[in-house]
């Protein structure tokens, strides 16, 4: 996600702490997932299916905020 808008990604975090707090949360939750699924993080599938699902959510709200952000709305 962002693929090629490093400095794009970095200067919006830090005018908007929202998109900042969520963007980590998603990394966060990219890498969990990721090692749960390598088998490195032990976690049912239960809670991996609700991990996944909230990266999913996080996802879409930070390219909502991506979207508006020249027009400064959320």
């Amino acid at each position: 996600m962002f693929e090629n808008q490093h400095d794009d990604v970095e200067a919006f975090m830090k005018k908007d702490a929202e998109f900042r707090r969520l963007y980590h949360h998603h990394r966060e939750l990219d890498s969990k997932v990721h090692d749960a699924e390598l088998g490195v993080l032990p976690m049912d599938a239960r809670t991996l299916g609700l991990m996944k699902r909230e990266k999913l959510q996080a996802k879409h709200r930070l390219l909502e905020m991506w979207g508006s952000r020249r027009a400064g709305v959320h």
